[in-house]
């Protein structure tokens, strides 16, 4: 029997209406589910909140747990559900798919592979018109670095603090947070370079950002002019000067860096940071996984919104709506050099990989999601910007689109991070009052908010006001 759920936490929000009505969940109870979960399955694989959720179902925007709870996934899945979960087109594509034919490795011609190459390669400007279809974000990125490093015939790759590039071997070297690393050896020839945040690091000010919300932080520069900006090339070209040889293969940037918190670079910082690798024989890498696909809203990739071509693209997450896909797109040129000799992916770019990446890419076009990002994004991030104004505990909002991140501290002069149990709680009670969100930083301290693409204005006004709601319980209890 279902008993009637109750919030400990009492709010004023409203959770929007849903027609949907979930399936009766009918697997293992809830203690047996934990037992397995204990005994069987890897415990590297954490779960999020005290009470781990069970969840069962899924549609557009909404989760809904074994007891039939809704939720508002503000999370989707650590940014990979684009367009909706179980959306009806991909999920209608995938089924007929599934009826014709699922494997048949790339070695042969079938359709899906060379429509989906088409369709993908279509939205890139020239010349990134070559794509290589993998499974996982860091195996695309590991891929983008064996192809930098064959292209250019140099070895180094710079990447920046506090990015997140992947888990694997090869890739731990670009990725730049601690908690990832583990005390084996991994990124020979990997260097990685100062953060140019503008919120967290020694350099910021008041309109750096490409964002509607800017930082707290002043700053006495003229317009089109950026002292932070100067500062930051000023120690990326120390790095260049002391830590690498004169020619590397390449620096991989995240448009916005997502692991990390929604971290924005000031206007024009990469676009100098690329000429200055490819002054000394690199490629320029830009890491997609969670920018790309419209999210950003003003534009379909996050490189677009810096004024850059990239030499190589990696794509992964939201590609796929959750079904396991990614994939690198370069030059012919670039991708020529990985044709000297064999390389081969079994699973990439299988017919029912580009069946789903090919209605995900139709969804998107025809649901308006790239600029649902825009709008209700930009809403959202003004909404959450008069929170911050009157919490000192949110120290920062930021992103663009509906790629945002809330970076919460002790107080806004210190800027030091809010302690993790404080924001454990916050975080818990948004979870009762039906609100999932994410967490990154170094210290774990900003709320990640990267949503299905579909979200609405309506819905956004229910979770700002469970955030607030959570925020003012905290002042209570600080108190």
């Amino acid at each position: 029997r279902q008993q009637k759920w109750k919030s400990s936490v009492s709010t004023q929000a409203k959770m929007p209406p849903c027609d949907f009505v979930p399936e009766k969940y009918e697997s293992y109870p809830y203690e047996r589910m934990q037992k397995i979960r204990e005994q069987n399955v890897a415990p590297s694989l954490r779960t999020y909140y005290k009470k781990p959720l069970l969840l069962h179902q899924g549609h557009m925007q909404w989760l809904f747990d074994h007891e039939g709870r809704r939720y508002l996934d503000l999370f989707a899945g650590i940014v990979t559900v684009s367009v909706g979960h179980c959306h009806p087109k991909v999920t209608m594509a995938t089924q007929k798919q599934l009826a014709r034919l699922w494997h048949t490795t790339n070695i042969y011609m079938y359709p899906a592979i060379h429509e989906y190459a088409e369709k993908l390669t279509s939205l890139f400007p020239d010349p990134l018109k070559v794509v290589y279809l993998t499974n996982s974000g860091s195996e695309a990125n590991d891929l983008a670095m064996f192809m930098a490093r064959l292209h250019t015939r140099n070895f180094d790759i710079i990447s920046l603090r506090g990015g997140y590039h992947g888990g694997s071997p090869y890739t731990l070297g670009l990725t730049s947070l601690t908690p990832y690393k583990h005390g084996v050896a991994n990124g020979f020839g990997c260097t990685t370079t100062m953060l140019p945040d503008v919120f967290r690091g020694p350099w910021g000010g008041s309109h750096c950002r490409d964002s509607p919300v800017q930082t707290v932080r002043k700053c006495s520069c003229t317009e089109g002019a950026c002292l932070a900006k100067d500062q930051y090339i000023e120690q990326f070209k120390d790095t260049l000067n002391t830590s690498v040889p004169k020619t590397v293969a390449g620096f991989i940037a995240e448009p916005i860096q997502g692991v990390n918190g929604a971290v924005q670079y000031p206007r024009n910082f990469l676009k100098e940071a690329y000429q200055l690798i490819r002054e000394r024989g690199g490629l320029c890498i830009s890491d997609e996984v969670q920018t790309g696909f419209g999210r950003t809203g003003s534009h379909f990739w996050g490189f677009q919104t810096h004024g850059v071509v990239p030499d190589i693209v990696t794509l992964a997450k939201g590609i796929g709506n959750g079904f396991p896909m990614a994939a690198v797109v370069t030059t012919k040129e670039i991708a020529s050099s990985l044709a000297q000799n064999l390389h081969f992916n079994t699973f990439g770019g299988n017919p029912l990989a580009c069946a789903v990446g090919a209605a995900v890419l139709d969804a998107i076009e025809e649901d308006g999601l790239q600029k649902n990002s825009e709008d209700v994004g930009t809403y959202m991030l003004l909404e959450l910007a008069k929170l911050r104004d009157k919490f000192e505990i949110v120290g920062d909002v930021r992103g663009k689109g509906l790629m945002i991140g809330v970076e919460m501290v002790t107080d806004k002069d210190s800027r030091r991070p809010l302690p993790a149990e404080e924001i454990s709680q916050i975080w818990e009670d948004c979870k009762d009052m039906g609100v999932l969100i994410g967490r990154g930083g170094l210290y774990s301290q900003t709320f990640r908010i990267k949503p299905p693409m579909c979200i609405t204005k309506r819905d956004v006004d229910f979770a700002v006001e469970v955030f607030r709601t959570a925020l003012q319980r905290h002042v209570e209890r600080a108190a």
